[in-house]
């Protein structure tokens, strides 16, 4: 089934330590959790989909909402030409590509597709 265009689908985390953050949301919500490599994993029986990201900064707002849409070229246009900044430019990852926006109040969200 086609994800649906400018719905909010997938929320990405910051953690300074994956397994302890695994541990954590498996033992307290039972969440269940997939790595992709040794700085990512995603969870799910959440109620959203979404994952943790490692980092070795301070998290101060460790939240990523992440927004999809079939078409990324057709979106990043429209963010532009509303005068908001593209902060991460379109990239590949397992499962898609995204990029990542600066909204009028400095909010960053990302945007994504699968193809």
């Amino acid at each position: 089934m086609a994800q649906p265009n400018n719905h909010i689908n997938y929320i990405e985390l910051y953690a300074n330590d994956l397994d302890a953050v695994k541990s954590f949301y498996t033992k307290v919500f039972g969440w269940i959790f997939t790595d992709y490599g040794p700085t990512y994993t995603s969870f799910s029986n959440s109620g959203l989909a979404g994952g943790f990201e490692k980092t070795d900064k301070t998290i101060t707002n460790g939240a990523l909402v992440v927004i999809h849409n079939a078409n990324l070229e057709v979106i990043k246009k429209s963010i532009l030409d509303a005068d908001c900044t593209i902060s991460v430019d379109i990239f590949s990852f397992p499962g898609g590509k995204r990029f990542q926006f600066i909204d009028p109040s400095g909010n960053e969200l990302a945007v994504w597709s699968e193809e």
